[in-house]
């Protein structure tokens, strides 16, 4: 048990995080991925390359430390993290893993006269106190999912039973359960996580749910990245009646019922989450406006789909931008990139709205200011991040 005089070494340690804490997350990850090969699979190795994972833990950690004597202020942090982590199946063995290379890489990167055994201590009580607070919610909700109509726990094999080409670079795939055993809800707005074998070896990977719950199978549609492995290997290796292991569908960024109108706005893949949000909302009255944002018509995924649902469903409003638009592209209704303006104009006349919106960092950062500076209340502006999570300030 932490107590008040290493709470207090803890927030001390706040000033070093600030200048140096991505430097000790980096050192902390090369360690964790050398000494424990075991949890290679759990983790992206594209994340690691551009700085993103360390950056996001550094932050966490940050965040961690300042208010570890006031727990209920780090806000939605620990459900971030925990629902990652269910995604990922992350069990609690592989807890002490973590806090060995923390702890070392603490006391490599900060120096012996910094990192006394007096405040290693004191961040190994620290680290326990949140293993302690992951593990006990993450261990229920691994009860709750398996306990569930539908539910399982650990991995299930599911058959592909389609596999569509959405545009150039995004492909969506049906999942069906190979026991034919009943399937699990999920929300619109959730993910699943996915264990593949590449070359020999393991890989998880978290992609959207595209689809709203059906009851008899899953949708995720994934973009081809270049140089990634798991998502050129199912691609090009994962074809119709092939069979593939998936984690029960988790995630807080979800559609909540509500009579406001709604407004999803994404950008590129971050189409997929949207779709099955819209699904969803059609299923009522609300008014949707939809906003989508691609490179050009041959990379906008879902534009037929989303056309048809229009004239199906009179309170839905589509608006399409293309930051280059080809010949033989079907006209988008802009061409360059979203501006403030132009997503007011897109935007229902009052800003009381819940607004949604994914997509990559940059477009998010613009995004989220505009909506701002619209006069929408922060606390109905919702954004996911498909990578680690990170500031968009």
């Amino acid at each position: 048990m932490i107590s008040d005089a290493q709470r207090t070494i803890v927030k001390s340690t706040v000033p070093l995080l600030e200048s140096g804490g991505e430097a000790l997350t980096t050192h902390f990850y090369q360690m964790l991925l050398r000494d424990y090969p075991q949890v290679l699979p759990l983790f992206n190795k594209a994340h690691q390359g551009s700085g993103e994972q360390p950056r996001a833990l550094a932050a966490g950690i940050l965040m961690y430390a300042r208010h570890i004597d006031r727990l209920d202020q780090l806000g939605g942090l620990v459900s971030t993290i925990v629902n990652k982590h269910v995604a990922l199946q992350i069990l609690p063995e592989h807890y002490p893993m973590v806090g060995d290379c923390l702890l070392r890489a603490i006391r490599e990167v900060l120096g012996a006269d910094i990192a006394t055994d007096q405040v290693i201590e004191a961040w190994g009580e620290a680290y326990q106190q949140l293993a302690d607070i992951l593990i006990g919610v993450e261990a229920k909700i691994y009860d709750d999912k398996a306990t569930a109509a539908g539910g399982w726990r650990g991995s299930r094999n599911f058959v592909v039973a389609r596999k569509v080409q959405e545009s150039d670079e995004i492909t969506s795939f049906y999942l069906e359960p190979e026991d034919g055993k009943p399937l699990l809800a999920f929300q619109p707005g959730q993910y699943i996580g996915l264990r593949v074998f590449v070359d020999g070896v393991e890989m998880r990977r978290q992609y959207s749910l595209s689809a709203a719950a059906n009851a008899r199978q899953y949708r995720i549609s994934v973009k081809r990245e270049i140089g990634g492995l798991v998502s050129n290997h199912l691609h090009h290796q994962v074809n119709e009646n092939s069979v593939i292991e998936l984690f029960p569908p988790s995630g807080e960024f979800t559609l909540t019922a509500s009579d406001k109108p709604l407004v999803l706005i994404s950008g590129g893949v971050g189409i997929t989450p949207m779709v099955a949000m819209l699904e969803e909302a059609l299923r009522g009255s609300r008014p949707v406006h939809f906003i989508h944002a691609a490179r050009h018509g041959g990379t906008h995924a879902f534009r037929r789909k989303i056309d048809e649902l229009a004239q199906r469903h009179p309170q839905l409003k589509r608006f399409f931008c293309y930051e280059q638009q080809r010949e033989q592209d079907q006209p988008p209704h802009a061409v360059g990139q979203i501006n403030r303006e132009q997503l007011r104009r897109w935007m229902p006349e009052s800003t009381d709205v819940d607004a949604y919106f994914v997509g990559p960092k940059p477009f998010m950062k613009a995004i989220k200011r505009y909506l701002g500076e619209i006069g929408v209340p922060p606390a109905q502006s919702r954004f996911e991040f498909f990578g680690p999570a990170s500031s968009l300030d």
